[in-house]
């Protein structure tokens, strides 16, 4: 369950070059999820399954094809080249735009006509991975579910899915010890879940280096 663009971003902040733009450390999902199997499996103690990869769900912000066609257009693209493989499911949600007003409440319009935008944000994405998470935790054909995001909000949705309690649930975060560590969310009570750190290795080998434009 991946929580894009909260994943994508702070693996820009740990792991990019400086100055680097943040679409050169675009995450592709498939990749992401399979370093994190692997990490996941590598640090089992003797006598504990593997995990087996058997779906990625992603949930992501969409630009407006009005606001930021080129953009809007590279999202889809994105996305059709993510879900070629049939484990990965990508849900886009629509940004939210906030427009300059004036006195009146009326919009104001640049030199071109178009509504000046005063602020873009991804809103209800989180919900998503929330409701989402709860309904693969409870899904009687789920062994394991993990939550790639570092969004401490979601935690709830943790203390949900352990309240079900029937698939295991567990957690994973970007991990960089020569910048500053970050945590992923954690359930409330004295209650805990696993939590996979990957690394700068798994960075490198998640990365989509896809042709977009």
């Amino acid at each position: 369950m991946i929580d894009y663009q909260n994943i994508h971003l702070t693996a820009h902040d740990l792991f990019a070059a400086p100055g680097a733009q943040r679409h050169t450390s675009l995450i592709h999902p498939l990749h992401f999820a399979t370093q994190l199997v692997a990490a996941r499996n590598a640090g089992l103690k003797e006598g504990f399954a593997p995990a087996v990869l058997s779906r990625v769900r992603v949930f992501r912000g969409l630009p407006s094809e009005e606001h930021d066609p080129d953009q809007y257009r590279r999202n889809l693209a994105q996305r059709a080249e993510w879900t070629r493989d049939q484990r990965v499911d990508v849900h886009l949600r629509p940004l939210t735009y906030r427009y300059e007003r004036d006195a009146t409440g009326r919009h104001l319009l640049d030199v071109h006509g178009r509504r000046q935008i005063v602020e873009v944000r991804e809103k209800g994405v989180d919900v998503l991975v929330a409701l989402a998470f709860v309904r693969e935790a409870a899904d009687p054909d789920v062994d394991l579910v993990i939550l790639a995001s570092h969004d401490t909000d979601l935690a709830p949705a943790l203390d949900e899915a352990l309240r079900i309690d029937r698939a295991k649930v567990e957690t994973c975060s970007w991990w960089n010890p020569d910048r500053y560590r970050t945590g992923a969310p954690r359930p409330s009570g004295e209650r805990r879940v696993w939590n996979t750190r990957v690394r700068q290795t798994e960075f490198d080998r998640a990365q989509d280096r896809g042709d977009y434009s």
